[in-house]
């Protein structure tokens, strides 16, 4: 869920993990909200604290290491690590970058900054100029490593699929979230034009006349100034009759959404622009198939339709025959329920993206 999807509020960090000594490896989250990058960042430090005595710097992340502030990583990085020649802090927004160049050039610290870069289209100049002082990008697929320089690796966001698993029983799982209606349909991410939260209202709108029993939910925050883009939107769910079957329950804790996403029957995003997407991977992981637009990764998630359905600029119209035909064929939707749990585990595994990433730390290291 990079994937900025606003779903969750921050959650509270765990000690976990080696915490001794001088440690190699400083991941950086400097943003107030838990977003996309913060879940693939969260998912990724699970499976490198396994290996490294990391330290998380800024804002907690649910499953790692409790958070230190940046002076206490520019204090713990003033001294080598053992048997490494520099520390390494990972960063993957704006801030992030200003702060790890500022302690490696002004205060000349012994670090290497690596970038994760997802966006696949062309970054605005204070990104670019940012960009271009980094040790190392990593690029999320092929595509977005066009638009960066020092690329050392494409590694695709991957998916905990220990976090993300199938349930037992679909209809309890659902149950258990408290929403209303026997089944459950929703989108993920902020809620703004980009992410095309107006295009799954109206998808809703046009296929719930034939998905009785079906609740929609709209996962996620609009910002200040898309109040009134919300505000629309719930006029029209208003207006069609159907507000006590699309909802905007609004964010969603961390902790709460595998479960959450367990009990859904179909995944849905329409986003005009995405630059990875991992919402319909955690889907996938959960055994949940997805109708999703032509952006971000998600024709490659899909398998070629076994895992999920790609609709043309997200248009309305032909996802709600798409969103019909899969939740009113049970067995269609059964294969493709299966499909995206097997495709999710052998194709996009966090395991993967972490070794992807860690072999460019230790190349960085080598070169030294």
């Amino acid at each position: 869920m990079s994937k900025d999807n606003g779903s969750s509020p921050r959650p509270a960090g765990n000690h976990t993990g080696n915490t001794a000594g001088p440690d190699p490896l400083f991941v950086l989250n400097m943003h107030r909200n838990f977003t996309g990058v913060s879940a693939t960042a969260a998912a990724v430090v699970r499976q490198q604290q396994k290996h490294y005595a990391l330290k998380l710097v800024g804002g907690s992340l649910p499953g790692c290491p409790e958070p230190i502030g940046f002076r206490q990583a520019v204090k713990l990085s003033r001294t080598l690590p053992p048997g490494k020649p520099f520390h390494i802090w990972h960063v993957r927004r704006n801030p992030e970058m200003r702060a790890g160049i500022f302690a490696r050039d002004v205060l000349r610290l012994p670090i290497r900054l690596v970038f994760t870069s997802a966006a696949q289209r062309r970054h605005s100049l204070i990104p670019r100029w940012l960009i271009s002082k980094m040790d190392a990008v990593i690029a999320t697929t092929p595509a977005a490593a066009e638009f960066v320089p020092h690329v050392r690796a494409v590694a695709p966001h991957g998916v905990d699929i220990g976090r993300f698993h199938p349930a037992e029983s679909r209809i309890e799982a659902w149950a258990a979230t408290g929403q209303p209606g026997t089944a459950g349909i929703a989108t993920i991410g902020r809620i703004r034009p980009e992410k095309g939260t107006d295009r799954f209202v109206d998808t809703m709108i046009r296929a719930f006349p034939a998905l009785p029993g079906h609740t929609a939910l709209v996962i996620g925050k609009a910002a200040h100034e898309h109040a009134g883009f919300l505000d629309t939107l719930k006029t029209r769910v208003a207006e069609a009759r159907l507000s006590e079957r699309i909802l905007f329950p609004g964010e969603v804790l961390a902790d709460t959404m595998p479960g959450l996403i367990r009990g859904l029957s179909l995944l849905v995003a329409l986003p005009r622009y995405e630059g990875y997407g991992v919402t319909p991977l955690e889907a996938m992981a959960s055994g949940v198939p997805f109708v999703a637009s032509n952006a971000g990764w998600f024709e490659t998630f899909s398998g070629d339709g076994a895992a999920g359905t790609i609709v043309t600029d997200g248009d309305p119209e032909a996802a709600a025959a798409a969103t019909v035909e899969i939740l009113s064929d049970p067995q269609r939707h059964r294969t493709m329920a299966e499909a995206a749990r097997e495709r999710a585990a052998s194709h996009f595994s966090v395991a993967a993206e972490a070794d992807a990433i860690n072999a460019v730390y230790h190349q960085l290291w080598s070169e030294a």
